[in-house]
C-alpha cells in the first residue's frame, strides 16, 4: 500500500491532459493515468483535477490552490509557470518566488506535493529556444523542493521524451504515450509499484526528413499553432476561457471505459 487516498492535481494544459484525447473527445492525460495507479489497491480512493488549459501561474495560485488547501489531500501534484515561462520577456526568477510560496503552504498544511520541472526542448525545432528559460526554472524548482520537502519529476532527464512521437503537432503538449510514460515516472517517484516501465525504447523511427520537409513543418506549425497563440496573447485571451475544470472535487475516481482497441490506441 503506498499510504494515498486523495490526490488533487494543481496546473494548466499539461495537467489536464492535452493531447491525451479519449474516444468521447475529452482529455486523460498523466493525472488521471497517475490516479488510475494510486487508485489501484486503495478503495475508497478520491481524486480531484482542478487543471485548466492556458492558465497562467497566477490564475494558478489564486484559483486552484486555495481549493487544494480547503480539500486538504493526501497528495497534490504541481505544475505551473509553463505558459509564463514562455512569454517573452518574463522573468523566471519572479515565477519561481511564486512557485515557492505555493509549495511552502501546501507543505505547511502537512500535504505532500510533487513538482514536475520543464522538459528538455532541444530537439523541438522553434521551441528549442526556450531551452535557457526552461533551465533556470528547472534549477529554481530543485532548490525550492530541497526547501520544502517536496519531489521533483524530472522530465529533463527523461530521454524518451526527447522522440517525436512523444510530442503532439503543436509542439508544446504531449502524445497519448508521452503522458503514460510521464504517469509512470510520477508513480516510480512515489514509490507506487508499476508493471510497466517507462524507459522502454521506442520502436526504431523511419528516416528524418529532409531540412526543406521541416522547414514546411515549421511554417505549417507557425500558422496552426504560433500565430493563433501570439493573437490570444495580444487579445488577453487564454485557450481556458469559458472552460472549467474536470473534475474539480475529490470524488471516487473510475477508470474511462475503453475497447480493447482504444486502450491500446490511448495508453501505447
Amino acid at each position: 500500500m503506498h499510504g494515498y487516498d486523495s490526490y488533487v492535481a494543481l496546473g494548466d494544459s499539461f495537467t489536464e491532459g492535452l493531447n491525451d484525447e479519449l474516444p468521447d473527445g475529452t482529455f486523460r492525460g498523466w493525472a488521471d493515468r497517475l490516479a488510475g495507479i494510486l487508485a489501484g489497491d486503495t478503495p475508497g480512493f478520491q481524486y480531484a483535477n482542478l487543471a485548466l488549459r492556458g492558465k497562467m501561474l497566477a490564475e494558478i495560485v489564486d484559483e486552484q490552490v486555495p481549493v487544494a488547501l480547503e480539500l486538504k489531500p493526501d497528495l497534490v501534484t504541481f505544475c505551473g509557470g509553463g505558459n509564463d515561462v514562455i512569454v517573452p520577456g518574463t522573468d523566471v526568477d519572479e515565477i519561481s518566488a511564486q512557485i515557492d510560496s505555493v509549495v511552502a503552504a501546501l507543505r505547511g498544511a502537512g500535504i505532500e506535493v510533487l513538482l514536475f520541472n520543464g522538459p528538455d526542448t532541444k530537439t523541438l525545432s522553434v521551441m528549442s529556444v526556450l531551452r535557457g528559460k526552461i533551465g533556470i526554472y528547472n534549477t529554481n524548482l530543485w532548490a525550492i523542493a530541497a526547501r520544502h520537502g517536496a519531489q521533483v519529476v524530472d522530465l529533463w532527464t527523461m530521454d524518451v521524451l526527447r522522440d517525436p512521437r512523444a510530442w503532439s503537432d503543436d509542439r508544446l503538449h504531449f502524445t497519448a504515450e508521452g503522458h503514460r510514460r510521464i504517469a509512470l515516472r510520477a508513480a516510480e517517484m512515489l514509490g507506487v509499484p508499476v508493471t510497466e516501465d517507462w524507459r522502454e525504447p521506442w520502436p526504431a523511427l523511419d528516416l528524418p526528413r529532409n531540412w526543406v520537409a521541416l522547414r514546411r513543418a515549421d511554417l505549417a506549425w507557425g500558422k496552426t499553432h504560433l500565430l493563433p497563440w501570439i493573437r490570444r496573447q495580444l487579445r488577453g485571451e487564454s485557450m481556458g476561457d469559458g472552460l472549467s475544470p474536470k473534475r474539480p472535487q475529490l470524488t471516487p475516481f473510475v477508470l474511462p471505459s475503453l475497447s480493447s482497441s482504444d486502450e491500446h490506441a490511448h495508453t501505447r
